[in-house]
C-alpha cells in the first residue's frame, strides 16, 4: 500500500509537470480577473430584486479574498455602478458571459488534457456548456447570498422560541462557514463531473472536489493572512498593488482547481489499471 501511494504521488507530480498546470493556472487567473467586474455588475444589478444589500454581497467575497483587495473592488464597483444604465447592464451581462465562458473553455481544455481525451463536442456545444457554467456560477453565488439571509432569520426565530437567542450567534457563525464550504464543494463537484469530455459517475469526481475545496479554503485564508501581516505589495507595485494581490489569489485558485482535476484523472487511471 505504501509503495502504491508513493507511485501515485510520483505519477501526480509527473502529470502536473507534463500538463503544465502552473501555466494553465496563469491563463485561468487572467480570465478570472477579466470576468470579475462584469460578474459583480450583474450581481449588483440584481440586488434590488432580492432581499439583500450590496454590502452583504461584498461581505461574502471578503470572507475569502485577501484583505487589501476589498477596498479596490468596492471602490471600482461603486464608481462603475454610479454610471449604471440599461446599456451598462446589458454590456455587463454580455461581457460576463463572454469573458467567463472563455475562462470555462480554458478549464474544460485543461480537464480534457488531464483525462487525456480530445474535445469531440462541437464549438456550439462546448461554448454553450461554458455559458451554462457561467449562469450556474451566478445562480450559486445568489444562493450563497440568500441562504445566510434566510437562514439567519429562521435561526433567530427558532432560537428565540427555545429561549436560546444569546447562543445563536456563535452557532450561526459555525453553520455559515459549513454552508459556504458545502456550496464550494458542490460547485467543484459539478465542474469536475460535467466539464471533461468523458463520461463517469458523479461520485468519481468527489476526491478532486474535496481536495479542491479544502485546499482552496486553506490557500485563501493563508494567503490573506500573509498579505495582511507580511506582504506589502503596495510598496513594490504602487497603486496596482491590490490588482497584483488579486491576480495572485486567482492564480492560486487556478492551481487548486487544476490539481483537483488531475487527482480525479489519476484516480480514474489507477482504477482502470486495477480492473
Amino acid at each position: 500500500m505504501e509503495l502504491l501511494n508513493v507511485r501515485a504521488l510520483l505519477m501526480l507530480v509527473k502529470r502536473i509537470w507534463e500538463d503544465d498546470i502552473f501555466g494553465l493556472a496563469a491563463q485561468l487567473a487572467y480570465f478570472f480577473l477579466l470576468s470579475l467586474f462584469p460578474l459583480l455588475i450583474v450581481l449588483v444589478s440584481l440586488i434590488p430584486y432580492l432581499p439583500i444589500k450590496q454590502e452583504e454581497m461584498l461581505w461574502v467575497v471578503a470572507d475569502f479574498a485577501p484583505g487589501q483587495t476589498m477596498a479596490f473592488i468596492e471602490t471600482n464597483l461603486n464608481e462603475i455602478m454610479s454610471h449604471q444604465n440599461g446599456t451598462l447592464l446589458s454590456f455587463g451581462i454580455l461581457a460576463t458571459i463572454w469573458s467567463a465562458s472563455n475562462g470555462m473553455n480554458a478549464l474544460i481544455r485543461a480537464l480534457n488534457k488531464a483525462y487525456e481525451v480530445k474535445e469531440s463536442r462541437s464549438f456550439v456545444v462546448a461554448r454553450g456548456m461554458a455559458i451554462l457554467f457561467t449562469f450556474a456560477l451566478v445562480f450559486v453565488f445568489l444562493v450563497a447570498l440568500l441562504l445566510p439571509v434566510f437562514g439567519k432569520q429562521i435561526g433567530m426565530f427558532l432560537f428565540a422560541k427555545l429561549g436560546l437567542s444569546s447562543q445563536f450567534l456563535a452557532f450561526w457563525n459555525m453553520v455559515r462557514w459549513l454552508m459556504s464550504a458545502l456550496i464550494i464543494y458542490l460547485v467543484f463537484l459539478a465542474v469536475y463531473w460535467i466539464a471533461p469530455n468523458k463520461k463517469f459517475k458523479c461520485i468519481e469526481a468527489s476526491p478532486g472536489a474535496f481536495f479542491a475545496t479544502v485546499s482552496w479554503l486553506v490557500v485563501s485564508f493563508g494567503f490573506s493572512y500573509y498579505v495582511s501581516n507580511f506582504g506589502n505589495y503596495s510598496a513594490m507595485y504602487g497603486s496596482i498593488g491590490a490588482v497584483i494581490v488579486l491576480l495572485i489569489w486567482f492564480y492560486l485558485t487556478g492551481v487548486t482547481i487544476l490539481l483537483g482535476g488531475e487527482i480525479n484523472a489519476l484516480a480514474s487511471q489507477l482504477k482502470n489499471e486495477n480492473c
